[in-house]
């Protein structure tokens, strides 16, 4: 009987095989026999949630962190070797524990008295209706039954909506959206709610855009010592473990450059939590309106402009002012921006990504203009999923 070795995870998280062939739930070490029976390796783990298989937001639930962890700097060497680039040297991978996810969106669907609430099943649009959830912080898993009773007086028929929670520092941020709140009796029921969970806020989006029904106190997050207005919505890195080890990576990164720019700064991850930033550029203009407020709250000099990176990014001349920039662009990468990174005489970069991709094609990019990738963090905050994540140090 031949046996199939299965040695690494695919990008999608199938376990390649020894031959080249690809199974589904299988972990590195597993053995496939020729009836397709899975033998179980070293590196197979028991799942952690009941509804590990039909849910779609975790695909490997079935392996240790070990192969998590391999499979993050895989995804990433992968990347890089389609750019033709070698790089063997990561830094140990950043695994997020579990329950640790402190945003999630999840879809709610009424059918007849029973209201779905979860996420969808892998490649479908049917819910998962999650009853418990291995990744979500305790905060946010213990809000699920109760928002699916809520729910269950304001949807309507064969109607979907929205759940967007957060995790702030005054509680739960909860966005409400596609629902309509009509009359004395529901807009009641919705304060009742806000005020028995000890809500930080209720947000409805009714189409016109967030509006909060409940906000005792003004809603924050807090990036280093900095309390930031949380506008409802807004991105925030998905574990604050996770964050925590993109700022220390962007900090060593940036150590001892004495003027910092911070690109695609958002709400201010870094530029708050760096010392020596003294302008953000972000696309948006709400978040770099609170980003500008916090700052000059706490005394930080820091000059924030309004600024598209990808239709107006900095020129040579604009970044030569800068010993170091932080690049943390969405999954898009940031081309426009490295293409002129590549011709300034900025000496370091510091580049957070969320795509091994995009970030292959910008390293390449610097690293033909004379950058040396210096070093490669991965970093795995959607727990056993195949999303993957890194901080990267560029030197000239």
């Amino acid at each position: 009987m031949a046996i199939k070795r299965i040695i690494s995870l695919a990008a999608r998280g199938d376990g390649i095989a020894d031959d080249g062939s690809y199974y589904a739930s299988t972990a590195p070490g597993d053995s496939v026999q020729d009836d397709g029976t899975i033998v179980p390796g070293p590196h197979r783990a028991a799942p952690a949630c009941p509804h590990f298989g039909t849910c779609g937001g975790c695909q490997l639930q079935h392996v240790d962190d070990v192969a998590f962890a391999d499979f993050l700097r895989d995804r990433i060497g992968s990347a890089l070797s389609a750019q033709g680039i070698a790089f063997e040297q990561f830094e140990e991978a950043h695994v997020s524990p579990p329950r640790s996810r402190r945003r999630a969106a999840l879809t709610a669907e009424r059918k007849g008295r029973q209201v779905l609430l979860g996420f969808n099943e892998a490649s479908s649009h049917r819910i998962t209706d999650v009853r418990s959830c291995a990744v979500l912080d305790p905060h946010l898993e213990d809000l699920v039954a109760p928002l699916r009773r809520l729910l269950a007086t304001l949807l309507p028929e064969r109607k979907r909506a929205t759940v967007r929670m957060t995790w702030a520092d005054q509680g739960v941020d909860l966005l409400l959206t596609g629902i309509e709140v009509d009359g004395l009796a529901a807009t009641e029921t919705l304060l009742d709610f806000a005020a028995l969970h000890k809500l930080a806020r209720l947000s409805i989006d009714e189409g016109f855009g967030p509006s909060a029904r409940w906000e005792p106190e003004p809603v924050t997050i807090t990036f280093g010592t900095v309390p930031v207005v949380l506008p409802e919505g807004a991105f925030l890195q998905a574990t604050p473990q996770g964050e925590a080890v993109l700022v220390d990576a962007v900090r060593n990164a940036v150590a001892d450059r004495p003027a910092i720019a911070d690109l695609f700064a958002g709400l201010g991850t870094f530029a708050l939590s760096v010392d020596r930033v003294i302008y953000a550029a972000e696309g948006a203009r709400d978040p770099l309106v609170t980003l500008q407020a916090s700052a000059r709250k706490v005394g930080k000099q820091i000059a924030c402009e309004h600024r598209d990176l990808f239709r107006r990014a900095l020129s040579p001349d604009e970044l030569d002012r800068f010993d170091a920039v932080i690049l943390d662009p969405p999954r898009a990468g940031a081309k426009e921006q490295v293409e002129q990174l590549a011709k300034s005489r900025v000496a370091c970069i510091a580049y957070v990504s969320c795509n091994p991709s995009t970030f292959a094609r910008d390293a390449k990019s610097l690293m033909d203009a004379g950058y040396r990738l210096v070093t490669i963090k991965p970093v795995g905050q959607f727990r056993w999923s195949t999303h993957v994540e890194l901080a990267a140090t560029f030197k000239r």
